[in-house]
C-alpha cells in the first residue's frame, strides 16, 4: 500500500509499504478516507523530536472505515464509519480510569525509550516516532488500530467527513485546554495561535460561556478565519501591543484563562525570539517556550494557564516566579480524546462545533509532501492539508 514516510528532517516521500495485519484479538484495521497535517507533525520533520527512523509512516489524525476487526472487538462492525482518536489507551488501566487517557500503561508498546530520563511519561500516539510507541501513521491507505473498542467513534449519520476528522485531535485537543484550563461563564480568555488547535480551543471557550476570547497571532488570514467562524476577537502581535491590550479588554487585570496553542517552535517579537531560535537551532535548547512566557506574564493574578503545545524538554529563562508569586494555576497535557470525542461529535451534529474551514487544501495522498510543504511554509493560506489515500 501506499504511504508517506519520513527520510531525514524536512524529507518526506509517498512510497509503498507493507499492508497492516491484525496483532491483537482487539485491533481493527481501518480504510483512512481522511488524513489531515498536524502541527506538532511539523516538530518530527525538523529532527526536533527524537527516536524517529526512516521509513516511519507519519499521521495521526484521521478518519475511515473499519474493514476488519479482531474477534475481540464488540462495538464495531465491518463498514463503519470510524474517527479514531490519535493517543492510544486500554481503557483498563489506573490512568484510563482516571481518564487521563494520553498516560495510559498500556498504549505505548516502548515505554522504557523515553521513562529513564524522565521517569514515567506518555502512553501511544500513532505516526509520532518510537518513543511512543512506534506505531505506523495514518497517511496511508490503511492502518491498525489496538483497542479498536476504545479509541474509533462512530460517526454520526449527517456529520461529515470533512467535519467529522478534526474530531480525531484538533477539537479534542482544543477543547481540553478550555476545559481543563477552568473556563467558566464570564470569563475573559486568551489563546495564543490561530492553527486548528487553537481555533479549537477559542470555540471551546466560547460555548463553555467565555464572556471574551481573543485569539493572538501574526497571520492575519488565521485571524480573518478565527473572526469569521468562531466569531472571537482577535491580535496580532506583530502590530499591537499584546499586553496592553488584553489589559484593557478584561477589566485592568489580564485574562483569566490563558491557553498557549503554538508549541515548541514559537515565535514573538524582540531579542528574546531570536535568543530561543537561535538555541534551539544550535540544539542547545530543545524548544522555544515564547508563547508559553507571553501566556505566563499576561494571565491575571490568581488566573490559569494551559499548555496545549507540544514541548519536548528543557526551555530556558521560564518564569517560574510569575508562576508562583501570581498564585497561577499552570497545567499543560497531550490530548486525552477519548473524554471528549462522542461529545464533540453529537455538537457537530447539532452545528455548533464547525470545523471544516480548518481544510483549507485537500488532495490524494501522492501529493503529501508539496501538502506538507505548503503547511509549514503556510503557503496560499494553508491551515491544514487534507490527504485522501483512496484518491
Amino acid at each position: 500500500m501506499k504511504a508517506l514516510v519520513w527520510q531525514g528532517a524536512d524529507e518526506l516521500a509517498v512510497t509503498q509499504v507493507p499492508e497492516p495485519q491484525l496483532r491483537n484479538e482487539q485491533d481493527a484495521i481501518i480504510k483512512v478516507r481522511k488524513t489531515v497535517t498536524c502541527g506538532s507533525d511539523l516538530h518530527l520533520l525538523g529532527g526536533y523530536l527524537p527516536f524517529m527512523e526512516r521509513g516511519d509512516v507519519l499521521g495521526h489524525e484521521f478518519l475511515g472505515e473499519v474493514v476488519e476487526v479482531g474477534p475481540q472487538v464488540r462495538r464495531h462492525r465491518v463498514g463503519d464509519r470510524v474517527v479514531v482518536c490519535s493517543f492510544i489507551s486500554c481503557g483498563r488501566c489506573w490512568y484510563c480510569q482516571q481518564q487521563q487517557f494520553s498516560l495510559c500503561d498500556n498504549g505505548n508498546t516502548n515505554p522504557a525509550v523515553i521513562e529513564s530520563p524522565r521517569g514515567p511519561m506518555l502512553g501511544g500516539c500513532y505516526g509520532y516516532s518510537h518513543a511512543l510507541g512506534g506505531f505506523a501513521g495514518s497517511h496511508a491507505e490503511y492502518i491498525r488500530v489496538p483497542y479498536a473498542d476504545q479509541g474509533a467513534f462512530p460517526v454520526p449519520d449527517g456529520v461529515s467527513d470533512e467535519r467529522a476528522l478534526f474530531a480525531s485531535d484538533a477539537a479534542p485537543t482544543g477543547w481540553m485546554g478550555a476545559d481543563l484550563g477552568g473556563v467558566r461563564p464570564g470569563d475573559v480568555v486568551a489563546v495564543w495561535g490561530a492553527g486548528g488547535v487553537g481555533q479549537m480551543a477559542a470555540r471551546a471557550a466560547v460555548l463553555l460561556g467565555a464572556e471574551r476570547v481573543i485569539v493572538i497571532d501574526r497571520f492575519d488570514d488565521r485571524l480573518r478565519m478565527a473572526e469569521t467562524h468562531l466569531g472571537v476577537e482577535t491580535l496580532n502581535y506583530q502590530s499591537h501591543d499584546v499586553g496592553g491590550e488584553l489589559l484593557e479588554r478584561s477589566g485592568g487585570r489580564g485574562p483569566d484563562v490563558c491557553i498557549e496553542a503554538v508549541g515548541m517552535e514559537s515565535h514573538s517579537t524582540g531579542p528574546q525570539s531570536w535568543y530561543d531560535q537561535i538555541k534551539q537551532q544550535l540544539r542547545l535548547e530543545p524548544d522555544a517556550p515564547v508563547a508559553a512566557r507571553d501566556a505566563i506574564h499576561n494571565c491575571r493574578k490568581g488566573g490559569s494557564v494551559f499548555l496545549l503545545g507540544v514541548y519536548a524538554g528543557l526551555v530556558d529563562r521560564f518564569p517560574l516566579g510569575a508562576v508562583m508569586n501570581k498564585g497561577l494555576t499552570l497545567r499543560g497535557a497531550q490530548q486525552h480524546g477519548h473524554r471528549y470525542i462522542p461529545m464533540l461529535l453529537e455538537r457537530m451534529a447539532r452545528d455548533e462545533l464547525v470545523t471544516e474551514h480548518l481544510a483549507t487544501h485537500t488532495m490524494p495522498l501522492d501529493q503529501a509532501p508539496q501538502g506538507y510543504s505548503m503547511f509549514k511554509n503556510r503557503i496560499d493560506g494553508c491551515v491544514r492539508a487534507v490527504f485522501e489515500p483512496a484518491g
